[in-house]
């Protein structure tokens, strides 16, 4: 009888997957999949639950219902959530500009906080004014270097026009003293209980956006390579 259930449960679900695969798009047969896979989980744990396997149909009936989307039952499962976090961004802050990295798009943005620019948005300078803060920044390394970084992804072939005899590139950013845990999670974006596993995440997700070695900015990298020991320390 069991056996039985299974069995029709499996059918019916082959017939109508059958049915929407002749004139579903690809978006919508997914749905269509991961809709059968959660009612079949529940339907395989209410047999296992009325077959006396209690300690089997009760994890069952959790992914089910978390494949299904019910959320607020997602203890049942161990944590199992199908959707994956978004909007995360980290923030650097120097002494002239404070950066964003956005990090689903891999999108710089920042706002200048000294300098005859102060307030305004990195977005809304045109390549004229974009030179002239570069400039300031000759001063102060690390905000060189972030505006800098901001430049490589915003205007090609920039630094032709800015530095047309290379005597003003500035070498390693100085080290401002030991970073704080605050600065830390606000580089990799994280909220303050964030753990080891999320750290580590963070970092391999940040890292691949901004590697030198993929086009990016070494003064961010190792910005990112501090962050993460910094907690992995407090950790």
């Amino acid at each position: 009888m069991i056996y039985l259930l299974i069995g029709l449960v499996l059918l019916a679900a082959l017939v109508l997957l059958g049915n929407r695969f002749v004139t579903a798009n690809p978006a919508a047969l997914a749905g269509t999949v991961q809709t059968l896979a959660g009612w079949f989980l529940i339907a395989l744990a209410a047999v296992f639950m009325l077959t006396g396997r209690i300690v089997l149909g009760i994890p069952l009936l959790g992914l089910g219902l978390g494949v299904l989307g019910f959320g607020s039952l997602s203890g049942l499962t161990g944590g199992y959530n199908p959707k994956k976090a978004s909007g995360q961004r980290s923030r650097v802050r120097t002494a002239m500009v404070e950066m964003e990295l956005d990090h689903d798009t891999g999108v710089m943005s920042g706002t200048v906080l000294a300098g005859g620019f102060q307030s305004r948005r990195l977005d809304d300078l045109n390549e004229t004014e974009l030179e002239a803060f570069w400039r300031e920044t000759a001063q102060d390394a690390q905000s060189r270097q972030l505006v800098e970084a901001y430049l490589d992804r915003r205007l090609a072939g920039w630094r032709e026009h800015f530095e047309p005899d290379g005597a003003e590139r500035q070498g390693s950013a100085p080290g401002s003293g030991p970073m704080t845990d605050e600065e830390a999670y606000q580089i990799l974006g994280l909220a303050p209980d964030a753990g080891d596993a999320e750290i580590r995440a963070a970092h391999r997700r940040l890292m691949l956006r901004v590697h030198p070695d993929q086009g990016g900015s070494g003064f961010l990298a190792a910005k990112i390579n501090e962050a993460k020991d910094t907690l992995l320390r407090r950790h």
